[in-house]
Parts: C-alpha cells; structure tokens; sequence
C-alpha cells in the first residue's frame, strides 16, 4: 500500500513540476505566448527562488497582482523584452491609473507602487532555470516519506515482538503488569485529591 502510494507521489509531482505552473485570463494565442515568456523570467516577489509564473495567490498574493499587472501590459500592446526592461527599470507615472497600482495604493502598499513606477531593478529578474530547486524539494520529499514508512515498520516490529516472545502464563508478567496499574491508579488518587 505504501509503495503504491510512493509511486502515485512520485509520478503525480514529477507531472506538477514539468507541466504549466499559471494560469491568464488572456484569449489571444500571442498574448498568453508573452504572458508566459514574462512570467517565467520575472521572480516571485515573496519566494525569489521561483519565477513569478510559479507562484500562485495562496504563495504570494503580491505576485499574483504583479501577473494580472502584466496581462494589462500586454493587453496595452507592449511586448516580451519591453515589459521586462520596464519591470526592472520602471513603467513611469503612465500607469498610476492602472486598476493593480491603484488597488495597492489603496492598501497602502506604496512600496510595490514605487516599484512599478521606477522599477525593481535587476533582482526582479529569476534566475533561468529552478527545476533543481524543485528537484530537491521533490527528493527530500521522498527521503523524508522514506523515513517515515521506515520508522514506522521499525515501530510496528517493536511492538509485535514482545507480544509474540511473553508467555501470558508468566506469573511475573502479571504481577509486573498489576504492580504498574497499581501505581497509575495511585497516582491518579493523588491527583483527583490535589
């Protein structure tokens, strides 16, 4: 069972972790083409070791406006290098009436409005490749589920061990086990009359 379980893990993250990591509200085929190619050389603002295209709302809700950011751009006409030159070097006061910046304006977030207006500078860019990163992850994964069918049989063959070697006709085994809930009901007296 647990074997099974390792495999279905192991095919079911490998698939997550060469399979498409976001998701657009863009409908043109060349649209979503740049979104992608954007999103995947622009870090996530709160997990830098990823690309802003792998991180979702749950991860980091910033990025997640960062991308819908990116899909006005888009939708505006701007192209791949342009938008990634402009995330590292400024969009200008031009989009100050975008409805994200107004949002994080709202939210007095104006730090991350600093940021779009001036830009992030040439930490905003990922680093090209993060399948290691996954990679790791994904290995320790399955050292640590490893580890722990390995502690468990080693629990499970502890405990079925004394039970097959006691004989249960041992008159010490029982006075041991009546002496012990002897001292547990003892102790709970003292207990309930403290």
């Amino acid at each position: 069972m647990i074997r099974l379980f390792c495999i279905v893990l192991l095919f079911g993250t490998s698939s997550a972790l060469f399979s498409q990591k976001t998701t657009t509200n863009l409908k043109e085929e060349s649209q979503i083409q740049t979104f992608l190619k954007v999103t995947e050389k622009i870090r996530c603002i709160c997990l830098p070791s990823l690309p802003i295209q792998s991180c979702s709302f749950n991860m980091c809700a910033a990025s997640s406006y960062l991308k819908t950011f990116i899909e006005n751009r888009i939708k505006d006409g701007m192209g791949e290098e342009e938008i990634i030159s402009k995330m590292e070097n400024g969009f200008g006061n031009s989009i100050l009436q975008d409805p994200i910046v107004l949002m994080f304006q709202e939210n007095g977030n104006q730090g991350m409005v600093d940021s779009l207006v001036y830009g992030f500078g040439p930490k905003i860019l990922a680093k090209p490749d993060d399948t290691w990163i996954n990679a790791t992850l994904l290995g320790l994964g399955v050292l640590g589920l490893y580890g722990i069918y390995r502690y468990g049989t080693k629990k499970v063959r502890g405990n079925s061990i004394p039970n097959q070697t006691s004989n249960r006709n041992d008159p010490n085994s029982k006075e041991k086990l009546s002496a012990k809930t002897d001292a547990i009901k003892e102790k709970i007296r003292k207990f309930e009359e403290s």
